[in-house]
């Protein structure tokens, strides 16, 4: 293991949620001094940060607060020298009932956080934006120069943010690398993401399966891939890393489907699939295909997926089976 983090000071937002919290932990294996950006609530809670081992939550400095306020991100940002920035409302259904929300919190909020790190003068700020920003594939592999399509209000502020990035980068300097990974899952997950619903159902003894449109494909790759590839991101060079974008994808595409099916064998139940109406996502509004071209990432970074498929979906099982539900619930991250 690379000693490079070793009493490094990272902050990382979106801590608490399920691709940051992971990522937040790693960093403390890895020597880090972590600073953890969480979302405030009345409970006082932490996100998946509460689960964390007492030995890694003694690594980690958590701040609770508001990505939407420019002083508290300029508060946490002080002194580090590494922002992982993946706080940002997550969940598509949402968006379409509160596309303000996603604006304010995934563009603007984005914003406040390449403020505070210009105001700070960090070395690398890793931004996270996703594979929805590509819509439904136009040409695949997707590489890194497919044309962004803005297919739901979730999708639309992830590319204004992934834009702001890079404006920042060309405008002030800022030294900023985007992380973009395809359909990461694994425990932890959000119980409406389609892995977690999956095995949710399957688990809990239902006599079918409501899934929404089964013909879209995905690229799912697990969530340890995906952390070593935004931890690769943060240590590539400034020629490999800065200014530029990369996927973070398996390259390999199954359908919802084929990978229920695929849940069905590996858990040993077998219901009939029902597709549910109300489960659709609006016309027009459906990402079809997405397939990661991941040949950018593995020729710069060094990083390819080392977890299967099939290995992450039996981790993923084996955790749900211990506990089906929890915080990770939640899907603003921030």
């Amino acid at each position: 293991m690379s000693s490079f983090w070793k009493g490094r000071k990272v902050l990382v937002t979106g801590a608490g949620g399920f691709i940051g919290s992971h990522l937040a932990e790693e960093l403390v294996r890895r020597g880090a001094i972590v600073r953890g950006f969480v979302h405030y609530n009345a409970l006082g809670r932490s996100g998946w940060l509460d689960e964390s081992t007492a030995d890694l939550r003694a690594g980690m400095e958590l701040i609770a607060g508001d990505l939407r306020e420019a002083g508290m991100i300029l508060d946490a940002a002080r002194d580090c020298d590494t922002i992982f920035h993946l706080g940002a409302l997550i969940a598509i259904p949402y968006s379409y009932r509160s596309p303000l929300g996603y604006v304010r919190v995934n563009i603007e909020g984005t914003v406040n956080v390449l403020d505070a790190a210009r105001a700070v003068g960090v070395r690398r700020i890793v931004h996270t934006s996703t594979s929805e920003v590509y819509g439904t594939a136009i040409s695949v592999p997707i590489a890194e120069t497919h044309p962004l399509q803005g297919q739901s209000p979730y999708a639309a502020s992830k590319i204004g943010a992934d834009a702001i990035v890079e404006s920042y980068h060309r405008s002030f300097g800022v030294p900023a690398t985007t992380a973009r990974p395809f359909n990461t899952f694994g425990p932890r997950q959000s119980a409406r993401a389609v892995i977690p619903a999956i095995l949710a159902q399957l688990l809990a003894g239902a006599t079918e399966l409501q899934l929404g449109n089964l013909a879209p494909t995905r690229d799912f790759n697990y969530v340890t891939n995906t952390v070593e590839g935004m931890l690769a991101l943060g240590e590539a060079p400034d020629s490999v890393a800065l200014g530029r974008t990369y996927n973070l994808g398996s390259n390999r595409e199954i359908s919802i489907g084929a990978l229920a099916s695929m849940l069905m064998d590996r858990t040993g139940i077998h219901v009939p699939i029902t597709s549910s109406e109300d489960r659709m996502r609006p016309t027009g509004s459906e990402v079809e295909r997405l397939l990661a071209d991941n040949s950018f990432a593995k020729t710069m970074l060094k990083w390819s997926p080392r977890v299967t498929l099939e290995e992450g979906l039996d981790e993923t099982i084996a955790w749900m089976k211990k506990r089906p539900a929890g915080p990770g619930a939640a899907g603003f991250v921030v």
